[in-house]
């Protein structure tokens, strides 16, 4: 959990915009997986410190929602943390069987991207 906590605080310094860090946050993530899924990391090791990393990223995010000075409304609160949590669960699951990970990853890549865009169209918007 250290390398995405690192990650994070390093990337706080150089954006002012905590949204738009969280959307460069997880379109890394999701580049890590895109590249497991296209077969550019095979490697057993490379495969779960991809995931590992985005379900690191993602335990940050749920804790980060659970905060009660956390601006955003309840419902989006829960939702989020939902999110966190199915995200933690299965990449444990791929995790522990890193076999076939290249094809089940594309939810994590696809949840990645969606989230970042919203990040990016409300910090637009905003």
């Amino acid at each position: 959990m250290r390398d995405a906590a690192n990650t994070y605080a390093k990337n706080a310094q150089s954006t002012g915009n905590p949204r738009e860090l969280e959307a460069q946050l997880l379109m890394r993530a999701a580049a890590k997986l895109q590249a497991v899924r296209d077969g550019a990391l095979v490697k057993g090791d490379e495969v779960v410190s991809a995931i590992r990393y985005n379900r690191r990223l993602w335990i940050l995010f749920g804790g980060s929602v659970s905060r009660p000075e956390n601006p955003l409304p309840l419902p989006i609160k829960q939702n989020l943390a939902n999110l966190a949590n199915f995200i933690v669960k299965h990449s444990i699951t791929l995790e522990t069987s890193t076999e076939g990970s290249a094809d089940r990853v594309g939810v994590l890549i696809n949840i990645n991207r969606e989230i970042a865009a919203g990040l990016r169209t409300t910090s637009q918007a905003a």
